[in-house]
Protein backbone atom coordinates (compact mmCIF):
# COMPACT_ATOMS: atom_id res chain seq x y z
CA UNK A 1 0.00 0.00 0.00
CA UNK A 2 2.05 2.98 -1.20
CA UNK A 3 1.43 5.94 1.09
CA UNK A 4 -0.05 8.86 -0.80
CA UNK A 5 1.48 12.04 0.70
CA UNK A 6 -1.85 13.84 1.11
CA UNK A 7 -3.64 10.80 2.55
CA UNK A 8 -0.78 9.95 4.88
CA UNK A 9 -0.64 13.53 6.17
CA UNK A 10 -4.36 13.40 6.95
CA UNK A 11 -3.91 10.04 8.66
CA UNK A 12 -0.99 11.17 10.81
CA UNK A 13 -3.00 14.24 11.85
CA UNK A 14 -5.94 12.03 12.80
CA UNK A 15 -3.68 9.68 14.76
CA UNK A 16 -2.09 12.65 16.51
CA UNK A 17 -5.53 13.81 17.64
CA UNK A 18 -6.29 10.31 18.93
CA UNK A 19 -3.03 10.25 20.88
CA UNK A 20 -3.95 13.55 22.51
CA UNK A 21 -7.42 12.24 23.40
CA UNK A 22 -5.80 9.10 24.86
CA UNK A 23 -3.45 11.32 26.88
CA UNK A 24 -6.50 13.08 28.31
CA UNK A 25 -8.04 9.72 29.25
CA UNK A 26 -4.81 8.69 30.97
CA UNK A 27 -4.77 11.97 32.88
CA UNK A 28 -8.31 11.30 34.12
CA UNK A 29 -7.21 7.96 35.62
CA UNK A 30 -3.79 8.98 36.93
CA UNK A 31 -3.32 8.22 40.61
CA UNK A 32 -6.52 6.18 40.94
CA UNK A 33 -4.74 2.82 41.36
CA UNK A 34 -6.45 -0.34 40.18
CA UNK A 35 -3.29 -2.12 39.04
CA UNK A 36 -3.74 -5.71 37.87
CA UNK A 37 -1.32 -8.32 36.55
CA UNK A 38 -1.87 -9.89 33.13
CA UNK A 39 -1.16 -13.52 32.28
CA UNK A 40 2.30 -12.63 30.98
CA UNK A 41 3.20 -11.02 34.32
CA UNK A 42 3.06 -7.42 33.09
CA UNK A 43 0.92 -4.80 34.85
CA UNK A 44 -2.17 -3.14 33.44
CA UNK A 45 -4.26 -0.27 34.79
CA UNK A 46 -7.62 1.31 34.07
CA UNK A 47 -5.68 4.08 32.32
CA UNK A 48 -4.29 1.56 29.79
CA UNK A 49 -7.80 0.34 29.00
CA UNK A 50 -9.35 3.81 28.86
CA UNK A 51 -6.67 5.03 26.43
CA UNK A 52 -7.12 1.92 24.29
CA UNK A 53 -10.88 2.45 24.06
CA UNK A 54 -10.37 6.04 22.91
CA UNK A 55 -7.92 5.01 20.20
CA UNK A 56 -9.71 1.93 18.87
CA UNK A 57 -13.06 3.72 18.79
CA UNK A 58 -11.45 6.67 17.04
CA UNK A 59 -9.74 4.49 14.44
CA UNK A 60 -13.05 2.74 13.77
CA UNK A 61 -14.68 6.10 13.08
CA UNK A 62 -12.01 6.88 10.49
CA UNK A 63 -13.45 4.07 8.36
CA UNK A 64 -10.09 2.49 7.56
CA UNK A 65 -10.29 -0.97 6.07
CA UNK A 66 -7.17 -2.04 7.97
CA UNK A 67 -6.91 -4.47 10.92
CA UNK A 68 -6.07 -2.85 14.26
CA UNK A 69 -4.01 -4.83 16.80
CA UNK A 70 -3.87 -3.29 20.25
CA UNK A 71 -1.96 -4.53 23.30
CA UNK A 72 -4.76 -4.91 25.82
CA UNK A 73 -7.14 -6.35 23.25
CA UNK A 74 -4.49 -8.90 22.31
CA UNK A 75 -4.19 -9.86 25.98
CA UNK A 76 -7.92 -10.66 26.06
CA UNK A 77 -8.27 -12.47 22.73
CA UNK A 78 -6.01 -13.75 20.00
CA UNK A 79 -5.70 -11.08 17.27
CA UNK A 80 -6.78 -11.86 13.74
CA UNK A 81 -4.07 -12.34 11.12
CA UNK A 82 -2.29 -9.06 10.52
CA UNK A 83 -2.20 -9.15 6.72
CA UNK A 84 -0.28 -6.84 4.40
CA UNK A 85 -1.35 -3.62 6.13
CA UNK A 86 -2.28 -3.18 9.77
CA UNK A 87 -2.19 -0.71 12.64
CA UNK A 88 -0.44 -1.43 15.94
CA UNK A 89 -1.51 0.36 19.12
CA UNK A 90 0.15 0.51 22.52
CA UNK A 91 -2.26 2.73 24.46
CA UNK A 92 0.08 3.19 27.43
CA UNK A 93 3.65 2.12 26.82
CA UNK A 94 5.71 2.18 29.99
CA UNK A 95 2.97 1.15 32.41
CA UNK A 96 5.60 0.45 35.08
CA UNK A 97 6.88 4.02 34.75
CA UNK A 98 3.31 5.32 34.93
CA UNK A 99 2.59 3.32 38.10
CA UNK A 100 5.86 4.51 39.66
CA UNK A 101 4.88 8.14 39.06
CA UNK A 102 7.60 8.80 36.49
CA UNK A 103 7.06 10.86 33.35
CA UNK A 104 8.41 8.36 30.79
CA UNK A 105 5.26 6.73 29.45
CA UNK A 106 3.77 7.14 26.01
CA UNK A 107 0.84 6.52 23.68
CA UNK A 108 1.91 4.75 20.47
CA UNK A 109 0.15 4.27 17.12
CA UNK A 110 1.98 2.82 14.13
CA UNK A 111 0.98 1.76 10.62
CA UNK A 112 2.77 -1.24 9.09
CA UNK A 113 2.63 -1.71 5.32
CA UNK A 114 4.35 -4.55 3.51
CA UNK A 115 6.16 -5.53 6.70
CA UNK A 116 7.64 -2.06 7.20
CA UNK A 117 6.43 0.56 9.71
CA UNK A 118 5.56 3.48 7.45
CA UNK A 119 3.86 5.94 9.79
CA UNK A 120 4.09 6.48 13.53
CA UNK A 121 2.87 8.82 16.27
CA UNK A 122 4.15 8.80 19.86
CA UNK A 123 2.79 11.11 22.55
CA UNK A 124 4.39 11.53 25.98
CA UNK A 125 1.52 12.98 28.05
CA UNK A 126 3.53 13.91 31.15
CA UNK A 127 6.22 15.61 29.06
CA UNK A 128 3.78 17.39 26.75
CA UNK A 129 5.60 16.13 23.65
CA UNK A 130 4.54 14.41 20.45
CA UNK A 131 6.88 12.82 17.91
CA UNK A 132 5.56 11.67 14.57
CA UNK A 133 6.84 10.68 11.17
CA UNK A 134 5.99 9.34 7.73
CA UNK A 135 8.70 7.31 6.04
CA UNK A 136 9.92 9.19 3.00
CA UNK A 137 8.35 12.45 4.18
CA UNK A 138 10.26 13.27 7.37
CA UNK A 139 9.69 13.39 11.12
CA UNK A 140 8.76 16.17 13.51
CA UNK A 141 8.15 17.04 17.16
CA UNK A 142 5.34 19.10 18.69
CA UNK A 143 4.57 20.45 22.13
CA UNK A 144 1.05 19.84 23.40
CA UNK A 145 -1.12 20.24 26.45
CA UNK A 146 -3.90 17.74 27.13
CA UNK A 147 -5.88 19.41 29.88
CA UNK A 148 -8.99 17.72 31.26
CA UNK A 149 -11.09 20.89 31.50
CA UNK A 150 -9.71 22.87 28.57
CA UNK A 151 -9.31 22.18 24.88
CA UNK A 152 -5.91 20.70 24.00
CA UNK A 153 -3.33 23.08 22.59
CA UNK A 154 -0.55 22.16 20.19
CA UNK A 155 2.50 23.96 18.87
CA UNK A 156 3.62 24.18 15.27
CA UNK A 157 5.63 21.07 14.32
CA UNK A 158 9.42 21.28 14.27
CA UNK A 159 11.36 18.99 11.91
CA UNK A 160 13.71 16.50 13.57
CA UNK A 161 16.57 14.46 12.18
CA UNK A 162 18.97 11.84 13.47
CA UNK A 163 22.63 12.73 13.78
CA UNK A 164 25.79 11.08 12.43
CA UNK A 165 27.40 8.93 15.08
CA UNK A 166 30.12 10.93 16.84
CA UNK A 167 33.67 9.63 16.45
CA UNK A 168 33.86 9.00 20.19
CA UNK A 169 31.62 8.60 23.25
CA UNK A 170 28.33 7.64 21.55
CA UNK A 171 25.17 8.00 23.62
CA UNK A 172 23.53 4.61 24.15
CA UNK A 173 19.89 4.49 25.25
CA UNK A 174 19.13 1.78 27.81
CA UNK A 175 15.83 0.61 29.19
CA UNK A 176 15.01 1.77 32.69
CA UNK A 177 12.89 -1.31 33.46
CA UNK A 178 13.94 -4.05 31.00
CA UNK A 179 17.76 -4.13 30.81
CA UNK A 180 18.69 -7.79 30.28
CA UNK A 181 22.11 -9.44 30.53
CA UNK A 182 22.58 -9.87 26.78
CA UNK A 183 21.88 -6.20 26.10
CA UNK A 184 24.14 -5.22 28.99
CA UNK A 185 26.98 -7.26 27.45
CA UNK A 186 26.46 -5.55 24.08
CA UNK A 187 26.66 -2.11 25.68
CA UNK A 188 29.76 -3.10 27.64
CA UNK A 189 31.43 -3.80 24.29
CA UNK A 190 30.88 -0.26 23.01
CA UNK A 191 34.05 1.65 23.87
CA UNK A 192 33.45 4.96 25.60
CA UNK A 193 29.67 4.67 25.43
CA UNK A 194 27.71 7.13 27.56
CA UNK A 195 24.53 5.56 28.89
CA UNK A 196 21.16 7.24 29.07
CA UNK A 197 18.44 5.30 30.91
CA UNK A 198 14.95 5.94 29.60
CA UNK A 199 11.50 4.39 29.75
CA UNK A 200 8.95 3.49 27.08
CA UNK A 201 9.17 4.40 23.37
CA UNK A 202 10.77 7.73 24.21
CA UNK A 203 14.04 5.89 23.51
CA UNK A 204 13.24 5.83 19.79
CA UNK A 205 12.30 9.50 19.90
CA UNK A 206 15.65 10.49 21.42
CA UNK A 207 17.37 8.73 18.53
CA UNK A 208 15.07 10.38 15.99
CA UNK A 209 15.68 13.90 17.31
CA UNK A 210 19.47 13.45 17.36
CA UNK A 211 20.11 13.38 21.11
CA UNK A 212 21.29 9.73 21.20
CA UNK A 213 23.04 7.30 18.86
CA UNK A 214 22.25 3.66 19.64
CA UNK A 215 19.37 1.77 21.23
CA UNK A 216 19.98 -1.98 21.60
CA UNK A 217 17.29 -4.38 22.77
CA UNK A 218 18.48 -7.98 22.69
CA UNK A 219 15.47 -9.45 24.47
CA UNK A 220 11.98 -10.14 23.09
CA UNK A 221 9.36 -7.43 22.83
CA UNK A 222 6.00 -7.10 21.09
CA UNK A 223 5.27 -5.54 17.72
CA UNK A 224 3.13 -2.79 19.27
CA UNK A 225 5.98 -1.74 21.57
CA UNK A 226 8.23 -0.68 18.70
CA UNK A 227 6.31 -0.13 15.44
CA UNK A 228 5.52 3.57 15.97
CA UNK A 229 9.05 4.33 17.18
CA UNK A 230 10.56 2.37 14.30
CA UNK A 231 8.52 4.40 11.78
CA UNK A 232 9.53 7.71 13.35
CA UNK A 233 13.19 6.65 13.43
CA UNK A 234 13.11 5.68 9.74
CA UNK A 235 11.34 8.93 8.84
CA UNK A 236 14.04 10.89 10.71
CA UNK A 237 16.85 9.15 8.83
CA UNK A 238 17.74 6.30 11.20
CA UNK A 239 17.91 2.55 10.88
CA UNK A 240 16.70 -0.48 12.81
CA UNK A 241 17.68 -4.11 12.17
CA UNK A 242 17.83 -7.53 13.79
CA UNK A 243 21.16 -8.31 15.51
CA UNK A 244 22.37 -10.15 12.39
CA UNK A 245 21.59 -7.15 10.19
CA UNK A 246 18.41 -8.62 8.68
CA UNK A 247 15.10 -6.70 8.55
CA UNK A 248 12.73 -6.63 11.50
CA UNK A 249 9.70 -8.86 10.85
CA UNK A 250 6.27 -7.61 11.94
CA UNK A 251 3.02 -9.54 11.98
CA UNK A 252 4.29 -12.96 13.09
CA UNK A 253 1.85 -15.38 14.72
CA UNK A 254 2.96 -14.40 18.23
CA UNK A 255 3.55 -10.71 17.40
CA UNK A 256 6.99 -10.97 18.99
CA UNK A 257 10.20 -9.29 17.82
CA UNK A 258 13.08 -11.34 19.29
CA UNK A 259 15.69 -8.55 19.36
CA UNK A 260 16.78 -5.40 17.54
CA UNK A 261 19.44 -2.76 17.18
CA UNK A 262 18.32 0.81 16.45
CA UNK A 263 20.77 3.43 15.18
CA UNK A 264 20.50 7.13 14.55
CA UNK A 265 23.20 6.90 11.89
CA UNK A 266 21.85 4.68 9.06
CA UNK A 267 25.38 3.72 7.99
CA UNK A 268 25.92 1.80 11.22
CA UNK A 269 24.82 -1.83 11.33
CA UNK A 270 27.17 -3.24 13.98
CA UNK A 271 25.83 -6.55 15.31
Amino acid sequence: MPLDPAASTELVDAMTALCVSAAQAISDWKGQGGVRTKSDGSPVTAADEAAEAVITDGLARLGLDIPVISEEQAARERPAAAGENFILVDPLDGTREFIAGRDEYTVNIGLVSGGIPMLGVIAAPALGLIWRGIVGHGAERLDFSAQTFFAPTMSAPQPIRTRPRPPRDPVVITSRSHLDARTQAYIDGLAGARRLACGSSIKFCRLAEGSADVYPRLAPTHDWDVAAGHAILLAAGGRMVAPDGSPIVYGSADLIIPAFLAFGDPREIKA
